[in-house]
């Protein structure tokens, strides 16, 4: 695992070697930067369930202004600092070792990009997306990865489905924040 662009190219990324795990493939990675190119530089971005950190180290790579990481495992925590030291990007982020969902709830900063890519098989994903839109800013992006075979809601609060994209047994979902 690599990333792909931006100041931080080619650098490579430390993973934690779990069957629960499953860092985001380079392809689904790839779609995922370029539906969003356009909105990364200068953004606030939540990197929500971020494992190894891959998606919010990506945007900070590629001209995002930070990144708040959250994850609940002590595991990604660690590994997700030493990807932050490799790629000399850890004076953009901010990193919080708690469970998802909880921060959401409580966290009062708001967001321009959310990266939603919680374990499968779990309602994570739904729950996040029923809170997700009070912690956006107007005209904010939700990127959801997920099973295709999960289906998703065309909207949640204010945020509306702008379009879903299919890689395999993977889809990823963009939700836009609905200006008032």
């Amino acid at each position: 695992m690599r990333v792909i662009t931006g100041i931080a190219k080619k650098k490579p990324l430390l993973t934690i070697n779990e069957s629960t795990l499953r860092p985001t493939t380079g392809r689904v990675k790839e779609a995922m930067f370029s539906i969003i190119q356009l909105n990364i530089n200068d953004a606030n971005v939540l990197d929500l369930f971020s494992g190894s950190f891959q998606l919010g180290i990506e945007a900070l790579s590629r001209g995002a202004k930070c990144c708040t990481f959250i994850d609940s495992s002590i595991k990604s925590y660690k590994i997700g600092i030493q990807n932050l030291k490799s790629t000399k990007l850890e004076k953009k982020a901010k990193v919080l070792l708690t469970d998802g969902i909880k921060f959401l709830k409580n966290i009062k900063e708001k967001y321009d990009i959310v990266f939603l890519d919680p374990p499968y098989k779990t309602n994570l994903l739904e729950q996040a997306l029923e809170i997700v839109s009070k912690k956006l800013n107007e005209n904010g992006l939700v990127i959801c990865e997920h099973l295709k075979s999960l289906k998703l809601k065309e909207h949640y609060d204010d945020i509306r489905l702008q379009k879903e994209y299919s890689y395999g047994r993977i889809k990823l979902a963009l939700y836009k924040k609905q200006s008032l």
